[in-house]
């Protein structure tokens, strides 16, 4: 490897067609792990596509030292069993022998590929990039698919790493273990914290409170130039009206010496009064520009479960020794393997005493048709449910006029929508298997807020342990 890699961004600005994904984005990353992170659609992957050198830029430069740096990449997919994995598993040098012990590799099972987990294929995919000791390593959520003993064995392989490293993660306690910087994308930019995920994200929320304080002491400043402006207006019509009512009342035994004091009087007040309208309308002016200026991010966790009915029954769930009260919340976790899907559907089967249409079920992935149902379902919701629905739909990133005009979401859009109908809809029961699944950073804190809120029983499957410490769960451990 290189000594001193880096990678560097000038002015760089990309757009697919007439759609402009960056305008003017400056950074420069060396030795280490960086935290790329942002809400879907904002290009971290267009971003990674042209560090590798897929794409090219629009304007502006982005530059890899030392010249001729080599770059590797991991994408999410992990279908394929490509060229680098092949020649991986029949590298015998000290550094593939020692990758292999690292990530609990088995070089004989390699053929097996096709009946492989995706977890044990990102592990051989990991190994194969790892293994070309590039200069810059590009990884797409690594963690999918990886249970608690596949990310410890990621966390020990990418620290052993010394060249430039860009991960892209939803997984916060992987990010917070391995980063030491984070570039997070912002709609049109971006911006780099020289700290680990958690620690830039205090920075952004205090920033971001300071804006909404901003906007709110803006706003009031406002509201008295428009209280002074309206005064002023009626102050000038009175002068206005004083002085023709004046004129078309005058005594015609009145010299011509008052007639004409009291005219300029008159005049003079509404000229004064006319000046101060003038003054300030320019400042009402300024301040309504400056409050267009002040950027403000919408508030998560809004009451979403106001005039919530409880489940009447006080056990929702009842099978085998697990008793889920209609308050309840259990989480299951365990190795990849150990049966916490089965689990779920044998609960669901066997035990549930909740009604379909009071439960939300989410599984690890929603088929197309499943999540065009879903958009049906939204769009025929009575007003004050449709509006809940709509509501949780924005608060995790997605737009709602632009989902109901869609025909059809995107794989992140409907799960996003699968989880908002169950919370909008206040169903008695959620049964979530990975609902962090396809979803970007931005919307599992916002759904960990809910969920935290949601007042009825959940059963919930996760890898991510914040999201799952968070809910304050009993928990059951699966064997492997």
């Amino acid at each position: 490897m290189s000594a001193s890699p880096s990678l560097r961004a000038q002015q760089l600005g990309f757009a697919y067609d007439t759609t402009s994904i960056f305008e003017s984005l400056d950074f420069h990353l060396g030795p280490g792990w960086c935290g790329l992170v942002g809400a879907n659609g904002l290009g971290k992957t267009t971003l990674l596509r042209l560090m590798l050198g897929e794409l090219k830029p629009g304007h502006g430069a982005l530059v890899a030292e030392p010249k001729g740096a080599r770059i590797a990449w991991c994408p999410q997919r992990v279908e394929a069993l490509d060229d680098t994995i092949r020649a991986f598993s029949e590298a015998n040098d000290g550094t593939a022998r020692r990758l292999v012990g690292r990530l609990k590799l088995d070089v004989s099972q390699l053929e097996r590929w096709p009946t492989m987990s995706p977890g044990e294929r990102k592990r051989w995919q990991l190994a194969a990039a790892l293994h070309q000791e590039p200069d810059v390593l590009l990884l797409d959520e690594p963690g999918n698919h990886l249970d608690s003993e596949g990310l410890r064995s990621l966390r020990g392989a990418l620290k052993g790493f010394n060249g430039v490293g860009v991960l892209v993660s939803h997984d916060r306690a992987l990010l917070d273990d391995v980063t030491d910087s984070t570039l997070r994308l912002v709609p049109g930019g971006a911006r780099l914290y020289r700290h680990p995920y958690s620690a830039a994200r205090a920075l952004w929320l205090e920033e971001e409170e300071g804006q909404r304080e901003q906007h709110r002491e803006t706003k009031r400043r406002l509201e008295k130039e428009e209280s002074k402006l309206e005064a002023k207006r009626r102050a000038l019509a009175s002068a206005s009206k004083m002085r023709s009512t004046a004129a078309r009342m005058r005594n015609r035994y009145d010299s011509e010496a008052r007639s004409l004091g009291a005219d300029f009087r008159a005049e003079q007040a509404e000229t004064s009064h006319a000046a101060t309208l003038r003054r300030v309308t320019r400042s009402a002016e300024r301040v309504r520009a400056e409050l267009e200026n002040v950027h403000v991010v919408d508030e998560a966790g809004q009451a979403l479960f106001v005039r919530y009915e409880p489940c009447p029954k006080p056990a929702v769930v009842q099978h085998g020794g697990i008793q889920l009260g209609r308050d309840g919340r259990l989480w299951l976790k365990g190795p990849n393997g150990s049966g916490k899907t089965t689990l779920l559907k044998r609960l669901l089967a066997e035990g549930c005493t909740v009604p379909e249409e009071r439960r939300l079920v989410l599984p690890q992935e929603l088929t197309l048709e499943a999540s065009q149902a879903d958009l049906e379902t939204a769009k025929a919701l009575p007003n004050d449910e449709r509006g809940r629905v709509l509501q949780l739909v924005h608060a995790l990133g997605v737009e709602p006029d632009r989902l109901l005009s869609s025909p059809a979401p995107s794989p992140g859009e409907g799960r996003k929508l699968r989880l908002a109908l169950g919370l909008g809809r206040h169903a008695w029961l959620l049964v979530l298997d990975e609902p962090t699944n396809h979803l970007d950073l931005p919307a599992i804190e916002r759904l960990g807020a809910a969920l935290k809120e949601y007042p009825g029983a959940l059963l919930i499957v996760t890898h991510d342990a914040q999201l799952g410490q968070g809910l304050e769960a009993d928990e059951l451990t699966l064997p492997a």
